[in-house]
């Protein structure tokens, strides 16, 4: 018998705040998160703009010794995991300790620590190269500094799959606790590359929007004038547990995850299958791993990346799946907001159908004022809208043609 898994404790890192509440509360009032780029000269950019975390403060949540022998992701990552450990309640003893995972997804890495370490070695040479540079490049070394803090020593993993990378994560952790190997796991999504390889790469491919002298208006999704995405940063964090285990242990529930799929387009490097297949094959196997008709669906956390390709593969697979359904979906993309996170995506706006579940809050999409006809479902124009959500569907497609559906419910 497949046990059942549940939410309790989240942790949020992201442009448009510090901490669950402050994300969710300027989410919630349509407060874009991004600006002009400020952690690096981009003045000779296509793109100067960027959904930067501000006021991030590393001391808050890491130790001294350790900030400048860890890559930013990591501060990230260590600052939603502390956030979500705190508000579960989990202590991580030594006979729990085997039984308790961590699993974070992130597309880049260490790719500031990259630049600057180059650098280094053009100019300085070789053996000023610094000895953690190796540790703070690789991507898993968010869960491995996340399993060092709390003691878990269970699965550590970091998922590579572009931008459904944070959503696997989760979706993979659901599973191992589902099958009994772990009775909890730590996990979500970060990534901090706002940085002049990423963006003048992501430049070149006429990706991102350059929108630069309005940048909160320039992550449009669904807007027929959209021109590309926003490049952000931050960390979405959320702890899993097996129910029984967090009903003996008295830890607040949230909400539970009852259903992942994931699947392949196999169709271009970059580019969606224009007809939805492997979304619209992703969210059926989803709803299929839940147990649940489509008609259950009450709101869906969109890819929606505002680029042309995306939103408008994703309305075309969503209408494939939900039928006539779509239609009384809500549907939104918060990266009207935080921009694209990326490898980070997955795991902040995991956290955000969570909540919108616990609050009866939709969060908006901002800036769609001229609707794409190909794009004609309900996205919760500008405001957020007051709604009983019992089941969120969130979203995530990557390079590579890989995508990952979880679905959430409210516990009962």
């Amino acid at each position: 018998m497949k046990k059942r898994v549940v939410v309790t404790g989240l942790g949020l890192v992201t442009p448009v705040g510090i901490g669950v509440h402050e994300s969710w509360d300027n989410l919630c009032r349509g407060k874009s998160g991004l600006g002009p780029i400020t952690h690096f000269d981009a003045s000779a950019f296509r793109t100067r703009i960027a959904g930067e975390v501000k006021n991030f403060k590393a001391q808050d949540f890491v130790a001294q010794k350790m900030i400048k022998r860890l890559d930013v992701f990591v501060h990230f990552a260590l600052a939603a995991a502390r956030m979500a450990m705190e508000q579960s309640g989990l202590t991580i003893t030594s006979e729990l300790a085997p039984y308790v995972g961590v699993m974070t997804g992130c597309g880049l890495g260490g790719l500031r620590t990259l630049e600057d370490t180059h650098t280094v070695l053009m100019s300085r040479g070789p053996d000023r190269i610094s000895p953690f540079f190796i540790p703070m490049l690789i991507a898993n070394m968010a869960p491995g500094q996340i399993a060092i803090e709390y003691g878990a020593k269970g699965p550590n993993l970091s998922i590579q799959t572009a931008c459904a990378a944070g959503n696997h994560a989760i979706g993979d952790s659901y599973k191992l606790i589902q099958r009994g190997t772990v009775k909890a796991m730590i996990c979500g999504g970060v990534e901090a590359v706002i940085t002049p390889l990423a963006v003048g790469g992501f430049c070149a491919m006429r990706a991102l929007s350059t929108r630069n002298e309005e940048p909160e208006k320039a992550s449009r999704p669904f807007d027929k004038d959209r021109d590309g995405f926003v490049v952000a940063e931050g960390s979405g964090i959320m702890i899993l547990e097996e129910l029984e285990f967090a009903q003996e242990r008295g830890a607040p529930i949230l909400a539970e995850i009852v259903g992942y799929g994931l699947t392949g387009d196999a169709y271009h490097m970059t580019a969606p299958s224009p007809d939805g297949d492997g979304a619209i094959r992703c969210m059926k196997m989803a709803l299929d791993d839940a147990g649940l008709n489509p008609e259950a669906v009450d709101y869906i956390n969109a890819h929606g990346t505002s680029t042309d390709l995306n939103d408008a593969a994703e309305t075309l697979a969503i209408k494939a799946v939900f039928k006539e359904h779509s239609y009384n979906l809500a549907v939104s993309s918060t990266k009207s907001m935080t921009g694209h996170l990326l490898g980070g995506a997955g795991g902040v706006e995991s956290v955000f159908s969570v909540l919108t579940i616990r609050e009866g809050l939709i969060p908006p999409t901002i800036n769609l004022d001229h609707p794409d006809p190909q794009c004609d479902l309900d996205y919760v124009p500008g405001q957020a809208r007051r709604a009983d959500v019992k089941v969120a569907m969130t979203n995530s497609f990557g390079f590579g043609g890989t995508n990952a559906v979880l679905i959430f419910k409210k516990y009962t």
